[in-house]
């Protein structure tokens, strides 16, 4: 093999002073053949916490054979993960936010430390998608992302179901709308097998992201969780980078301003999750490339909304699978003058070129034509204004409302605004308030589903609005505005809001205020005083002292 090749991580096997190195290397019952090939990490985020990443291991074993097939020594490691599904409602959840740094920082510890020549990153639940990418985006060596992929839909009287509607049982079953079988049956069959939750959520979201920006291979991703199919390609992912190898196709290659910007459209045209703001800045920042919040709703609002998926429309990903998979959707960017065409991908193909290569079912209803889209413009919007200097991000897929005022009720974290839809104390025309949850205040930054899916299941998702600092789940729906930056324990306008306080939210406008003067802003905030630390020692409370703000992507560096 060309020493071109493997000059990585050449520093800890070649020579006579590596010769300890060496024999660590063949304890673990490598050979000299296989010492002196160039060395793949394989950055696994298996684990037993989630059924997004439980399958990994299957996965990360053809991967290996296909790196091996194609002449590579793979060297498989691991790092965490956190179950947004599984944690929500609880104090566990602030962990999530967190974990996406911690993810990205262990993957660039172990890359560095053992200076692999190329990385696959193999993810799943919601973080670890962009944890991974962030790693990838620091060492910049030939490397690629593969997503885990997605659950099957469960069936219930005939009907594909998600997570989603599980949560929104919750308060089906509160407000008496189903009876106490109904809602455990639901609960038994939801989640048939492994795999990331089935909608346009945040994992499926940041897959899709990632396959249009060009850093996974096209056609991989999207590939269901536990179908036959996943495997193959896993195992041809595995011979894939030793060719990006060969071609030194790098992350600082692949992604771009263009790439992002190509991602963000993929994000606007599917009716994608608001974390992918986020995260998408985060990458950004890795790669200091100059993306601001504002970029989104730019590219949103010359986007067509085409996926009909949920939680706002009707299909799962699988579905989207089956009808032409995300090169589908790349397709409809092509042909709507969306897409940077000249953008490199992992495959060493531009996207134009994936893009070309689509087909489409016969018939298929999951991606709509460009001709008869759900809506003219895309499904994020970032709203501004007094309450939200910084910028604040709602999700319209599958909406037609634009226009909300009414009086706040104020809570101070999730728990008690939960409460207070059980106790049924949220009426019609409400704007419920929850502060205190941003990225510092959590810290964390929380997801919200446990509120969002209690008030749809209560039916109030169209009558009553909700505004945090902290996130939501990618499978909320409703009128949901989160991100509200800078964040109440930042000293933002949203600590000086009261309850009864009238608030407006105008989507055609873009605006997010609360009808009150600067005056009398400047004096509520003049009284106000940050809240003690909630965590003082540990992980919580050093992320806590280095995040930066939700309208910078949360970042700590």
């Amino acid at each position: 093999m060309s020493k071109k090749l493997n000059k990585n991580s050449a520093t800890i096997t070649e020579g006579p002073s590596r010769a300890p190195a060496r024999a660590m290397l063949k304890a673990m019952g490598l050979k000299n053949k296989d010492i002196y090939r160039p060395m793949i990490g394989v950055a696994n985020t298996w684990i037993e916490t989630t059924p997004c990443n439980f399958h990994l291991r299957r996965l990360s074993e053809k991967i290996k054979d296909g790196i091996r097939k194609a002449g590579g020594t793979p060297i498989e490691f691991n790092t965490i993960a956190i179950s947004d599904g599984i944690t929500m409602g609880t104090e566990g959840m602030k962990t999530s936010l967190i974990s996406r740094e911690v993810v990205a920082d262990s993957i660039e510890l172990v890359a560095r430390g053992h200076y692999f020549d190329g990385i696959v990153a193999i993810s799943g639940c919601d973080k670890t998608i962009p944890g991974t990418v962030m790693a990838l985006c620091r060492m910049d060596v030939p490397s690629l992302m593969i997503y885990g992929g997605s659950i099957d839909p469960g069936k219930y009287k005939d009907c594909d179901v998600t997570i989603q509607d599980v949560f929104e049982a919750v308060g089906q079953y509160s407000a008496k709308k189903i009876s106490k079988k109904e809602f455990e049956k639901l609960e038994d069959v939801a989640c048939p097998a492994a795999g990331s939750c089935g909608g346009q959520f945040t994992a499926n979201t940041m897959s899709t992201a990632f396959e249009v920006m060009g850093i996974s291979p096209m056609g991989v991703n999207a590939i269901p969780a536990m179908s036959k199919a996943k495997d193959k390609a896993c195992f041809e992912t595995g011979k894939l980078i030793m060719d990006v190898l060969k071609k030194d196709i790098r992350p600082s290659k692949v992604i771009t301003k263009k790439s992002l910007e190509n991602a963000i459209a993929a994000v606007a045209m599917t009716g994608g999750s608001t974390n992918s703001v986020l995260h998408l800045l985060a990458i950004a920042h890795e790669m200091k490339i100059n993306l601001s919040i504002s970029d989104f709703d730019r590219i949103s609002k010359r986007t067509p909304l085409l996926g009909d998926l949920k939680p706002g429309g009707k299909y799962v990903a699988s579905d989207v699978y089956k009808a032409g998979g995300i090169r589908l959707v790349a397709k409809r960017m092509l042909d709507a003058k969306l897409l940077h065409k000249a953008c490199m991908t992992v495959t060493g193909k531009t996207i134009a070129q994936e893009a070309a290569k689509a087909t489409e079912r016969k018939g298929q209803k999951v991606i709509r034509s460009l001709k008869d889209p759900i809506k003219a413009t895309g499904g994020l919007v970032i709203l501004k204004g007094n309450l939200s200097p910084e910028g604040s991000v709602i999700k319209v897929a599958g909406y037609k409302k634009v226009f909300h005022e009414g009086p706040a009720k104020v809570f101070n974290c999730e728990e008690d605004a939960f409460r207070a839809v059980k106790q049924k104390k949220i009426i019609a025309g409400d704007v419920v308030v929850i502060r205190y949850e941003g990225p510092k205040g959590g810290p964390g930054m929380r997801e919200m589903l446990g509120v969002t899916a209690a008030l749809v299941g209560e039916g109030l998702g169209e009558t009553v609005a909700l505004i945090t600092d902290g996130r939501f789940s990618g499978a909320t729906r409703g009128f949901m505005v989160g991100h509200v930056a800078p964040e109440a324990a930042a000293g933002g306008t949203i600590a000086a809001v009261r309850t009864g306080d009238i608030i407006r939210l105008d989507i055609t406008k873009r605006k997010i205020d609360v009808l009150l003067s600067q005056a009398e802003i400047k004096k509520r905030l003049k009284t106000w005083k940050a809240p003690k630390p909630r965590y003082e020692t540990g992980v919580m409370a050093k992320y806590a002292k280095l995040v930066s703000s939700a309208s910078q992507g949360a970042i700590t560096c």
